[in-house]
């Protein structure tokens, strides 16, 4: 079977590349395969590039396995909320190359990077759980909260408003928009230059900035991952 995540290590960059071929879709396998780079890049003490294929970074979680409910739905909403929070706590920079549309729980992984960069072009970035009949997991609410400003906060949550890549700048789903013909290479000199931060002290000063965020977000996961449990755990019909 052919790598759902590939890893590429130069000059103490670890670039992290999605490409299922199709829309990136965050299944087990590939929520699996992205935890074992994130520990090669651990192991290797490198600043992460996160990135998708071209034109779609993330279109979010599997949507069958989440559509059908019980233990695997369970299993999957917990992966992904926990890599979510292993980002915003990981010991060195994550630099987010958002390389087109990025859904769901691919737009809950953008805004758990450091930095955000993402390509211009007629992409969509949206949480879209409120458009297709899905209560906001606590999980999600408490990552869009830390990043989103508060009158985007409100309108990317309560009513699955879709942003471009500028408007998302302003959101602060993104940090900057560049052509989608450089963001590689942007990305690649972005983290170069993060690679030269001391990263001892941006890995404590990371963890006391979002020590209530983080906190929080801990905290939405267990109630989350309670619900859903119980859910699964109910009988069919």
């Amino acid at each position: 079977m052919d790598a759902l995540v590939t890893y590429r290590l130069h000059d103490s960059v670890a670039t992290i590349t999605m490409d299922d071929g199709k829309v990136n879709a965050l299944s087990l396998a590939m929520l699996t395969e992205l935890g074992a780079a994130l520990d090669r890049a651990t192991a290797d003490r490198a600043v992460v590039v996160l990135t998708g294929r071209a034109g779609v970074f993330s279109a979010g979680f599997d949507l069958p396995v989440l559509r059908a409910g019980g233990t695997e739905a369970a299993s999957l909403l917990r992966a992904g909320f926990d890599l979510a929070a292993r980002l915003l706590a990981f010991p060195t920079p994550v630099l987010v190359a958002c390389s087109g549309h990025a859904v769901a729980m691919g737009v809950f992984l953008v805004l758990s990077g450091d930095y955000r960069i993402g390509a211009r072009g007629p992409y969509k970035l949206t949480a879209n759980e409120v458009a297709i009949g899905m209560t906001m997991p606590r999980a999600a609410v408490e990552i869009c909260r830390q990043r989103l400003t508060p009158a985007c906060f409100h309108r990317a949550v309560v009513i699955a408003e879709v942003f471009s890549p500028e408007d998302a700048v302003a959101a602060g789903f993104l940090d900057r928009v560049v052509p989608a013909a450089q963001l590689a290479e942007t990305a690649a000199g972005t983290a170069a230059g993060l690679a030269r931060l001391d990263l001892d002290a941006h890995a404590a000063t990371k963890l006391r900035a979002r020590r209530l965020a983080g906190t929080a977000l801990r905290e939405a996961i267990d109630a989350d991952d309670v619900a859903y449990w119980a859910l699964a755990a109910q009988p069919a019909g």
